[in-house]
């Protein structure tokens, strides 16, 4: 049994598109919020709570809808489409929002400026359930694993394609001297993005005749499922695996406290603490997403070796580790070092450990009907914790300063751990595959 890489990677375009969008809306908001209309930490990170507020709704909501749906071009791909349409129509007035409040201030281009970050919110809102659905759709359960490390690796390059970008339009020679910085051209490269890799996953992928595909193998192979599926999308789990997915869920909340809380203020941090321009703290955060799609793929065969939760619990510890040594270099030295380029190398192999393996530990507790369910349940818990975190570190970081930021992931980090001891469901059983079959990753 072979992953088919080939097609997951044009499943993942979807992903890579809804990743490019967050980095560029995680590290461009913020700064809009505070530089141009002026708000304080706690004011920000309300509005920039703001989008997990309506994923905490909307993502198991559409994630349900789409198990339900049935067209001609699958269940997941008319939400991907409608979404991406509306996401990149409402993205392109923010930036000229933000340049005419800066050339003329006026209360009412604040609150344009908010309801059409809250019509853009929905819109990608109703389409990342269903986009991340795509892949355990269509790929068996002992598989998920490794195309979950192709799918984030797809993300991971979206994100890396706007920190580039980013890096090389906004760099500090290019900003340090500007009374104000016009994200326009930014703002339309992500969309155009956004716009090509969906249209190639629309016109390459057959989704329903690949779920059939899947159908036909799990009939073949009814061993994988916990129970029967009736296809009702209402299967009830046994007690302990409820049990299990209980503990696993709070364990994303709390690893997602920890480190949302790290890419929405460290762009602002970077340029307090170390005095670092947009261009420099994105080229930290390049570095980070670089060490995590380097480590996607071989982390998801280590998983098939060790099972999901070893390699997630390794990733806590090290993701913890990371984070106090931030706080350490932070005590060390006020400006830049290149210390931070190892640190966040090593963040990225650490994520790429958690976040490989925990929507498969979700996923394969459920029916296949229920797929887009049950990855609504993964994003409200990670959105939950992300509604939470910068509100709650916006705080410590007015009445403590800076310094408490990166101790408060820490510490959440660790309680992820500790909360992960308790899930005894959801792993994957380790290969017997052995030799040279072992390095097979034939996408045929």
């Amino acid at each position: 049994m072979k992953l088919n890489y080939k097609r997951t990677f044009v499943i993942g375009l979807a992903f890579l598109s809804i990743c490019a969008f967050w980095q560029m809306y995680d590290n461009v908001i913020p700064l809009i919020l505070k530089k141009t209309f002026g708000l304080d930490s706690v004011v920000s990170g309300v509005i920039m709570a703001a989008d997990n507020v309506c994923a905490l709704f909307l993502l198991p909501l559409f994630g349900s809808i789409s198990d339900k749906t049935s067209t001609r071009f699958g269940r997941r791909m008319p939400f991907v489409l409608i979404g991406t349409a509306l996401a990149v129509v409402f993205m392109e007035f923010l930036p000229m929002l933000d340049n005419s409040y800066f050339t003329k201030p006026a209360q009412y281009k604040i609150t344009l400026f908010i309801i059409c970050l809250g019509c853009l919110l929905i819109s990608m809102g109703t389409y990342r359930s269903p986009a991340v659905a795509l892949m355990p759709d269509v790929t068996p359960k002992p598989l998920r694993s490794k195309a979950n490390a192709v799918i984030n690796l797809m993300g991971a390059v979206g994100g890396a394609i706007y920190l580039v970008i980013a890096g090389l339009l906004y760099s500090k020679s290019r900003t340090a001297s500007l009374p104000h910085v016009d994200y326009t051209n930014l703002f339309l490269i992500v969309a155009a993005l956004m716009v090509i890799a969906v249209l190639i996953l629309f016109f390459t992928t057959d989704e329903n005749k690949l779920h059939e595909e899947l159908l036909a193998y799990e009939k073949e192979h009814p061993e994988e499922n916990l129970e029967e599926d009736d296809g009702s999308g209402d299967a009830v789990l046994p007690p302990d695996v409820k049990k299990s997915l209980a503990f696993i869920l709070v364990s994303i909340s709390l690893w997602f406290i920890g480190y949302n809380a790290i890419t929405t203020w460290f762009t602002t941090y970077a340029a307090e603490m170390w005095d670092m321009a947009l261009g420099q703290s994105s080229t930290c955060l390049t570095i980070g997403t670089a060490g995590a799609i380097v480590s996607y793929i071989p982390i998801g065969f280590l998983a098939s070796r060790i099972g999901r939760k070893k390699t997630i619990m390794a990733g806590c510890i090290l993701l913890s580790a990371c984070f106090a040594s931030g706080y350490i270099v932070t005590k060390i030295t006020s400006e830049f070092t290149p210390l931070l380029y190892i640190m966040f190398a090593l963040v990225g192999l650490a994520w790429a450990a958690i976040n490989v393996n925990s929507l498969p530990m979700v996923v394969e507790m459920c029916k296949g009907s229920d797929i887009g369910k049950f990855t609504g349940y993964y994003y409200t818990f990670s959105m939950a914790a992300q509604v939470f975190t910068p509100i709650a570190s916006g705080w410590l970081i007015d009445h403590i300063g800076y310094e408490s930021l990166f101790p408060y992931a820490a510490l959440f980090v660790l309680a992820a751990l500790c909360t992960m001891t308790r899930v005894m469901h959801g792993d994957s059983r380790p290969d017997a595959v052995k030799g040279i079959e072992a390095l097979d990753v034939d996408a045929d």
